[in-house]
């Protein structure tokens, strides 16, 4: 059997037509498939690989650590080094009252431990959540799962689960004194790229603090400087009670976290102790790696760019089929009239040609007819004008 036949017989399958793309290697903000063809990634992993592809401070920080150890023990009891470093260093970038890190192996898990740490800590058992939201595909973060699409065949799900509608205001008035948590992406990502109304996010602030709920903000995909500040709530004046981090966390590494006020945090340790605890949350090898991400992307003054590579592609992508770009700092959702027209761009760009890379994209989960343009935060510009020159090209070729 070849590759991709193991591939589709004996790996777990998501969809009924996966890409089969079988990539061999990744630097930077290229890939190489098994046959030699050059792909530019625009993707980035969705958001994990924002310094790019096997940075080599990454990969140094993961050579040094897997030679002193890699797993030890269950997640809590033993002083792992790795683990304190990058909390301490998070902890640094962050408000005073986001001071306690808890690590997971997923930004999936930050969900669901935040979800129970809300409960425990408040004695409240009502979520709200936002239509159009994606926070995980896990039971619990499933149920607050923006879409009935997705949850319909998995139900029943979480009970006292409320979702409302994202940049409503009048509808804050939902959360009460029996909501233990609201949960809100701060750049909702999936619904392709919508960013919170002039004052709404403070609002909800307002809100969440009057009730006495927590205010759960998740930058699993919008955090570590995507969205043109290390933080995206940063440029909206609020300080989530719990943050959510994943994806770009571990430098490439699988790694999440939920991070708020010890004070919080401590309901953990009581009544049950072991309240919430995980096998390879924190995992030595990924925290050296998240850390070392970290510093490069602080170091090397990645998001002072972020802007200006923004605004080339804007610049460039320019066509009558692209009805409207979403912006967020380096997460756009380039819109088309449909789904169909955003597929044909998409398999367009993975056909390599002589004289120039394919293109890796895709699409929203909550907005298919948007093409997804996440990529590493420091691609070089001449690889934005390449990417762009071919989605011209592609969108002047279609028979729609």
């Amino acid at each position: 059997m070849t590759n991709r036949q193991l591939f589709l017989h004996h790996v777990g399958q998501t969809s009924e037509a996966p890409l089969c793309l079988n990539i061999v290697k990744a630097e930077g903000s290229k890939m190489w498939d098994a046959d030699g063809n050059e792909f530019i990634d625009l993707i980035a992993g969705i958001s994990v690989c924002n310094i790019g592809h096997r940075h080599p401070k990454v990969v140094e920080a993961i050579k040094k650590q897997a030679d002193d150890y890699l797993h030890i023990m269950v997640y809590g009891e033993l002083v792992e080094n790795p683990q304190v470093a990058y909390a301490t260093k998070l902890a640094t970038l962050l408000p005073a009252s986001l001071n306690a890190v808890f690590f997971t192996a997923s930004g999936s898990e930050a969900t669901e431990g935040a979800m129970k740490l809300a409960k425990r800590y408040t004695g409240r058992t009502q979520i709200i959540s936002f239509k159009n939201s994606y926070h995980g595909s896990t039971q619990g973060a499933l149920s607050i799962m923006g879409s009935e699409y997705w949850q319909q065949a998995f139900r029943p799900l979480l009970p006292d689960i409320l979702q409302i509608n994202y940049n409503n205001f009048d509808e804050l008035l939902l959360i009460t004194e029996r909501t233990a948590c609201v949960v809100a992406e701060t750049i909702q990502a999936e619904a392709g790229v919508i960013p919170p109304k002039d004052g709404w996010l403070t609002a909800l602030r307002k809100r969440c603090t009057e009730t006495g709920c927590l205010l759960v903000l998740d930058e699993i995909q919008s955090g570590f400087g995507r969205n043109g500040s290390l933080w995206a709530f940063e440029q909206f004046a609020v300080v989530p009670d719990i943050l959510l981090l994943g994806k770009a966390l571990g430098g490439g590494m699988p790694l999440g976290a939920f991070i708020s006020d010890k004070k919080i945090m401590d309901s953990f340790t009581s009544n049950p102790v072991l309240g919430h605890i995980n096998t390879f949350g924190g995992h030595p090898v990924s925290c050296a790696a998240g850390l070392a991400g970290l510093n490069a992307l602080m170091d090397e003054k990645m998001i002072d760019g972020i802007e200006q590579k923004a605004q080339l592609f804007r610049s460039l992508l320019k066509h009558q089929l692209i009805k409207n770009i979403n912006t967020a700092g380096l997460m756009m959702a380039v819109e088309f009239d449909s789904f169909k027209i955003n597929k044909a761009v998409i398999d367009a760009l993975l056909v390599p040609a002589d004289d120039e890379p394919a293109i890796f994209t895709d699409w929203f989960l909550f907005a298919p007819h948007a093409l997804r343009i996440v990529p590493p935060l420091n691609i070089p510009e001449q690889e934005i004008k390449l990417a762009c020159a071919k989605i011209i090209k592609v969108l002047n070729s279609l028979q729609i």
